[in-house]
């Protein structure tokens, strides 16, 4: 009885033992199996903000030319002024083209009397003839000599007409309302025909110009297509990384694409009322695109093999399974999605390392900040 006693004893000692094992390694197994943030795709729409370097211009701007030769007489502006349509700039030393216009007065004065004696002549000699004096040649000679008389008045007129316009052209005068550049001549400076004496910007206006690669080009001209309001807002970030008060419109572009870099430039139009913009600036224009249901994806979540890119995608019993995807954008921190991945399915967003394919995971779901709002805002430099 004695000897039955123990060897009940024993036999629940080994199961317990047994039991306790089991369990220990149950627990074990458990906590080896880590726990991965994952999230779920979801579908919405989402506003792209696409950033493009640009340079400003003036929607005016032109060279001012000296017309004439002669010394600079006369500096009426400054470097940085603003000046009315018709103001006078620059002033030539006229004295030359004064004597040249009188001489041009007295040329055509002369002109004017010999076609008036030849006039005469032709008159005198008409009688002659037909009085038969003298032969119907000589009428025919005082014909031609008038005529070469009325043809020096001609002349005589256009060196006039000539000279009256270098006298004029010693005044320069601003073609439109606008703003001096640089003056690299002073008063005293010898000025030659077809010297650079400033530049004219009208800034009430501006251009800004960036370049747009093919496929973004398609999805701006989609997008516009779609739009009850075809013309398209635009913003502008200063150098100093502020945003112009003003926005823009995207009013036109190149007619061809860029063999060499593949794009195409754009022109939108900055209303300028307060001059802050000025010719040859430059900044940032930001272009907003919409894509409706849009599934976003953290690039944290992604990985590459051989230029293919893959995420981990959350299958039944928590396991976890590659599959490729292609993305339509990539963006700062995330990828837009083309194809690959459909919404509602659960992916793995972040700790990456050292997973494989078929691993058992403990999810832990979690909302991205991308994925809280209804319209989300990404940005996107385009190089």
């Amino acid at each position: 009885m004695k000897n039955y006693n123990w060897s009940f004893l024993l036999g629940i000692s080994l199961f317990a033992t047994a039991c306790s094992t089991q369990s220990k390694d149950s627990t074990e197994l458990k906590d080896s199996i880590l726990t991965i943030p994952v999230t779920e795709l979801k579908s919405q729409k989402t506003d792209l903000h696409r950033e493009y370097v640009s340079d400003i211009h003036a929607v005016r701007n032109v060279e001012i030319y000296a017309r004439v030769k002669g010394y600079l007489e006369q500096v009426y502006v400054d470097e940085g002024k603003e000046v009315k349509k018709g103001q006078i700039l620059f002033r030539i030393n006229s004295a030359e083209y004064e004597s040249g216009l009188a001489k041009a007065k007295a040329n055509l004065q002369s002109a004017d009397a010999d076609a008036k004696g030849a006039e005469l002549e032709l008159k005198r000699v008409k009688l002659l003839v037909e009085k038969n004096v003298i032969s119907k040649t000589e009428l025919e000679v005082a014909q031609a000599k008038l005529a070469a008389a009325n043809a020096k008045i001609e002349e005589a007129k256009s060196e006039r007409s000539t000279a009256a316009l270098h006298l004029a052209q010693t005044e320069i005068k601003a073609p439109f309302d606008g703003v001096i550049d640089r003056l690299p001549y002073k008063t005293g400076s010898l000025i030659n025909e077809g010297t650079l004496l400033t530049t004219l910007s009208d800034t009430k206006n501006v251009f800004a110009y960036f370049n747009v690669s093919e496929n973004e080009y398609l999805e701006y001209t989609r997008a516009r297509g779609s739009a009850s309001n075809n013309n398209t807002i635009v913003e502008l970030e200063l150098a100093d990384g502020s945003f112009f008060k003003h926005k823009g419109i995207i009013e036109t572009m190149e007619g061809a694409f860029d063999e060499g870099t593949g794009s195409i430039a754009f022109r939108a139009r900055f209303t300028n009322p307060e001059k802050l913009l000025k010719h040859g600036s430059t900044g940032t224009i930001r272009l907003t695109n919409t894509v409706e249901n849009a599934i976003l994806i953290p690039q944290k979540a992604a990985f590459e093999i051989q230029d293919k890119n893959f995420v981990y995608v959350l299958g039944k019993d928590n396991k976890i399974k590659t599959r490729s995807f292609v993305p339509k954008s990539r963006l700062s921190g995330y990828y837009i999605v083309k194809s690959g991945l459909e919404p509602g399915e659960t992916i793995v967003c972040e700790g990456l390392q050292g997973l494989k394919d078929g691993v058992t995971i403990n999810p832990k779901t979690i909302l991205l900040d991308s994925v809280k709002t209804e319209t989300n805002k990404i940005e996107l430099t385009a190089r």
